[in-house]
């Protein structure tokens, strides 16, 4: 999110703003530098060094990150203490003295682009030669960016030569067993990251084939490298989802036609050779591959690969694999012969809502509506889940049809028994149930939903209570489970109405928490309420409560120190 410079401290909580603070004051921002005008790079000195980067414009922070593995959301206190240091003079915070006393000010430095600018002007070409064969000797990530960079440049560049920078990346943070750890996944992405960079600058440059085997090395190595490494948080998978897109993005350019066979080339090799088995991608190749046939013969071989990969692939793919041969029988045999073929595979939950979609843009709503129910019943049993996507093709082909009659039978069911609206059922109910009738009419609604033994019935009533505005209804449903989640949740429709009894409520099952919950992530949350309760101005009863855990857990030194934060 854009943060206003000058009032940052108003977006950030209050404990990441005093270690931040505490950062700064004690000196650990390093190295502050602009890379480019209102573009900063700073090292802050934390259990390691960590590189915070962020972007200032009109005086506000555009863009922000840290490599270090906060991931609590929001600033870090890293970032944070640049903050400070960016608003040093402004706050008087840590400001040098000259010797008659008066404040010094900093002189302004020359951006990072500016002095590399003026260094390159005067470095000769020997000299830079010089440094980048050391640089490369000595310097592994160097070395593999440079490689990456100019390596359309080698007439022995390929798949393979990128595959060896991968490797070289992989081979530096394996532990002795040959696993990476969640650490060293992080920076493997980060790396890979700067592989894919290249490859976007070569698309950018419209050097297609120097992508295309940097993006297909990298998911290669990547996807293997998935099999012993820890990626919880997902940045090596998440490359290999990049490097992908990029493929298929490829297949909207102007590519040579040798580039294309390539692209289709190691599409159909990789699919039958099973490089990306178990994952998306595996299919994915298909996908790309459709994008990119021309002849009988590319069609053929393609159609070939689908039959066969029908025997043993898993429901998903069947239906992924149908759908790529509806797309293939509609391109090349034309809209007959596709339409027989959908017909005869509808019960492929994907080829169903291309017939609904077709009937409704063809006004055929007899036949939507036929397709629809009868995916209903195809699907009750085995996979309820769908029928939900069915009921609400329903609600559309009502709506077209101007139905209302069947547009409140079908959006009432989808308030009753959806738990994804896609559409605003709630709105389209109201909008075409007789206004006289409506308090009628969502009252029962309301005993349905209340009769119903589901996990989520609470929440459903609420969000009829704050849509009609009926806050002593929604009060009374807090009041029956009055858990500190809920209370938050629906703390800012009632507070206006009902402060005394939901700072009341707070303090209760604050103190129940307590007694159940240990550690001081929990003691964090425990403050962060009792925070809330100053704000609806009972700080009389948050100085209890804080005296209260103070008696009752002395021993508790964690919950000390949040305490005192307060």
């Amino acid at each position: 999110m854009q943060i206003q410079l000058n009032k940052f401290e108003q977006y950030l909580d209050k404990t990441i703003l005093k270690r931040g603070l505490l950062y700064f004051s004690n000196g650990h921002v390093h190295e502050p530098e602009e890379v480019r005008p209102g573009e900063y790079e700073v090292i802050v000195e934390g259990s390691e060094n960590y590189t915070v980067r962020l972007t200032l414009k009109d005086e506000f922070i555009t863009n922000y990150d840290c490599d270090c593995p906060y991931d609590m959301g929001g600033a870090c206190k890293h970032v944070v203490a640049v903050f400070y240091y960016l608003r040093q003079d402004e706050l008087n915070l840590n400001k040098k003295k000259s010797k008659n006393g008066k404040t010094v000010k900093p002189v302004k430095q020359k951006t990072i682009a500016h002095q590399i600018n003026e260094l390159l002007e005067k470095t000769s070409y020997e000299e830079l030669k010089q440094f980048v064969r050391e640089k490369t000797t000595g310097n592994t990530q160097f070395r593999n960016l440079f490689l990456s960079s100019f390596a359309h440049h080698n007439s022995h560049e390929s798949k393979e030569l990128y595959a060896k920078q991968v490797k070289s990346i992989l081979r530096t943070v394996k532990d002795r067993h040959g696993f990476i750890d969640w650490s060293a996944s992080r920076f493997v992405g980060k790396e890979a990251a700067n592989l894919l960079e290249s490859a976007r600058k070569q698309i950018d440059s419209l050097n297609y084939q120097s992508a295309f085997f940097i993006c297909t090395a990298v998911m290669e190595q990547m996807t293997q490298a998935i099999q012993y490494a820890d990626d919880s948080n997902g940045d090596i998978g998440g490359i290999v989802d990049s490097a992908y897109e990029m493929l298929y993005e490829m297949t909207q350019k102007r590519v040579s036609e040798l580039l294309r066979k390539q692209l289709l080339e190691y599409c159909f090799t990789a699919f039958e050779k099973g490089i990306f088995s178990g994952w998306d991608w595996h299919i994915g190749m298909l996908d790309i591959a459709l994008l990119l046939l021309k002849t009988e013969e590319e069609t053929e071989y393609i159609l070939t690969l689908i039959n066969k990969a029908q025997n043993s692939a898993s429901e998903y793919q069947k239906e992924k694999l149908q759908t790529f041969l509806y797309h293939i029988l509609l391109k090349t045999k034309g809209e007959n012969t596709a339409e027989e073929y959908l017909e005869q595979n509808i019960t492929n939950t994907s080829l169903r809502k291309i017939a609904i979609e077709k009937a409704l843009e063809n006004k055929n709503y007899q036949k939507a509506i036929s397709t629809a129910q009868d995916g209903i019943v195809c699907d009750q049993k085995e996979r309820p889940g769908f029928v939900s996507e069915w009921y609400d093709w329903l609600v559309k082909i009502s709506l077209a049809q101007n139905n209302k009659e069947k547009i409140i039978e079908y959006a009432r069911w989808m308030l009753l028994y959806n738990f994804r609206h896609k559409q605003d059922y709630y709105g389209i109910l109201k909008q075409h149930v007789n206004p006289e009738n409506w308090k009628a009419f969502i009252e029962e609604v309301i005993k349905d939903i209340t009769q119903k033994k589901h996990w989520d019935v609470e929440r459903m009533l609420a969000d009829i209570f704050i849509k009609e505005e009926w806050w002593d209804r929604l009060f009374g449903l807090v009041k029956k489970s009055p858990n500190l989640n809920t209370i938050e949740e629906y703390e800012k429709y009632l507070s206006k109405n009902y402060a005394p009894e939901i700072v009341q409520f707070y303090s209760e099952a604050l103190i129940e928490y307590m007694k159940k919950n240990m550690g001081r992530d929990h003691y964090q949350n425990a403050v962060k309420y009792i925070r809330k309760i100053i704000k609806l101005g009972a700080k009389d009863k948050a100085d209890q409560i804080i005296s209260y855990l103070k008696v009752e857990y002395p021993k508790r030194k964690a919950l000390m120190e949040e305490l005192g934060k307060i």
